[in-house]
């Protein structure tokens, strides 16, 4: 069974296909370019490189988010219309225990964190249990202050995430020598990754995404959030009416 895993729920673009969990081919760029552009050439040439062809593959497995709002929307609209046109299963996937995976080995609980701006993060924390990653602290869109809070008396623990440069100071006043970071290469999500946990999913009997199925964004775009406000106040704003 041929899986096909597309990432790009964060800057790094990343496409993989796997065979009964197998890794055939596998591409990881972090080029910061537009991945609506990028995208299916680099399925294209992968599928070319591996000498296979659209029908031979049997499930698309997706990064469903949270991440960049615009990232996860670009990989979860391709990742559907593949598995739509083909007749094949999709499968979806939280973008962040796709990154915690990068830290199975880690003998202690595992955070992987995207920035979600003012001061907020994408986050949740994991443990490994027999072999699997496992939520112990629910994915949440939350203040990182908060969010050190909660973890306060816990660890150690792995962060994990490009992201985490930006609040490493903080994490370590408030954990101390608790707190452990990735090195670069685990802070970049891996579709290897998440076409093996896609495979895992199928194996456990978990149902394909629905025809309706959306991403998961954690929250709503600020566009989005706006307007709902706005509508929410009589559809006006600042004088002019919206429809």
């Amino acid at each position: 069974m041929k899986w096909l895993a597309v990432d790009t729920s964060t800057l790094v673009l990343g496409v993989a296909i796997l065979e009964d969990g197998r890794l055939l081919g596998e591409v990881t760029t972090h080029l910061h370019k537009n991945h609506s552009v990028r995208l299916m050439p680099t399925v294209a040439r992968l599928m070319e490189d591996l000498e296979l062809t659209p029908r031979d593959l049997d499930a698309v497995v997706v990064a469903g988010g949270p991440g960049s709002y615009t990232g996860v929307r670009i990989g979860y609209t391709t990742a559907k219309t593949i598995a739509w046109s083909l007749g094949i299963p999709l499968y979806s996937v939280s973008s962040l225990v796709v990154l915690a995976m990068n830290g199975f080995r880690f003998p202690g609980e595992i955070v992987p964190l995207f920035d979600a701006r003012r001061d907020r993060v994408y986050t949740g924390l994991y443990g490994v249990n027999e072999g699997e990653l496992v939520p112990i602290l629910s994915e949440r869109v939350i203040d990182i202050e908060s969010w050190l809070k909660e973890l306060v008396g816990r660890g150690p623990i792995l962060f994990m995430g490009e992201d985490v440069i930006r609040f490493q100071e903080r994490i370590l006043s408030v954990l101390g020598d608790l707190a452990h970071f990735g090195v670069p290469a685990e802070n970049v999500s891996r579709a290897s990754s998440l076409g093996m946990l896609g495979h895992r999913r199928y194996q456990q009997g978990v149902p394909p995404e629905k025809e309706d199925a959306a991403p998961n964004y954690l929250q709503l775009a600020e566009a989005e959030a706006k307007w709902l406000q706005n509508q929410a106040n009589g559809g006006e704003e600042n004088g002019a009416a919206t429809h």
